[in-house]
């Protein structure tokens, strides 16, 4: 069976799974849905109803564990290589710390009790580490990706695109280059189709 994804263009989340699945090469039908309407048969396999959810053989309803279980599959870019403790302390700190501090940014009509200008300059702190990772290498960690690069990536332009003008002018070459790379690149436009919502009944759309 060909596995099933269910997936949302802008989330950052849904993004890095499908950015898992497409290095591996690995076909699914993508379903994009409309986050104010979920399709029963999403929150049927998954009661947590957020997107990511692939449907295999098992459902996986985190994004890493989607990446993980695509790579495991095949990992033709040798995406896993790097995979330091370091590169997974940098995934952890970025779906943590830095994910909360984003939040706090953009969502901060959501959180009258948070300031938004030192959430911001906390998740800047992160951005300020990335920065120092990269140095002038094209990757966090050499020549080429690894898995912590594209976990990361995703996050990182959802906070630059927060306020672009802010995040233009902040000292940080190296992580703007980064993400303006990633952005400029083939592998950012493959997993950036527009599809139209899809409700029961639709013929099946290939990813990727």
């Amino acid at each position: 069976m060909t596995p099933i994804l269910y997936s949302f263009r802008r989330c950052p989340y849904a993004m890095r799974a499908r950015l898992g699945l497409a290095s591996a090469g690995i076909t699914v039908h993508l379903r994009e849905i409309v986050l104010r309407n979920k399709p029963a048969e999403m929150t049927e396999a998954s009661p947590k109803a957020t997107v990511p959810v692939l449907i295999t053989d098992k459902v996986i309803d985190e994004s890493f564990d989607i990446m993980n279980w695509a790579l495991a599959q095949s990992d033709p870019e040798g995406l896993l290589d790097l995979m330091t403790d370091a590169a997974h302390a940098l995934i952890t700190e970025s779906d943590g710390p830095f994910k909360t501090a984003l939040d706090l940014t953009k969502y901060a009509v959501r959180h009258p009790e948070a300031d938004p200008n030192e959430s911001r300059a906390t998740a800047a702190q992160f951005i300020a580490k990335l920065d120092a990772q990269l140095g002038e290498k094209p990757w966090l960690f050499g020549a080429r990706p690894c898995l912590a690069d594209l976990a990361i990536l995703p996050f990182v332009r959802q906070f630059a695109h927060t306020d672009i003008d802010w995040w233009d002018s902040q000292p940080y070459p190296n992580a703007q280059r980064w993400l303006a790379a990633f952005k400029a690149s083939d592998r950012f436009a493959a997993i950036m189709t527009k599809y139209t919502p899809w409700k029961a009944g639709d013929d099946a759309v290939i990813f990727p």
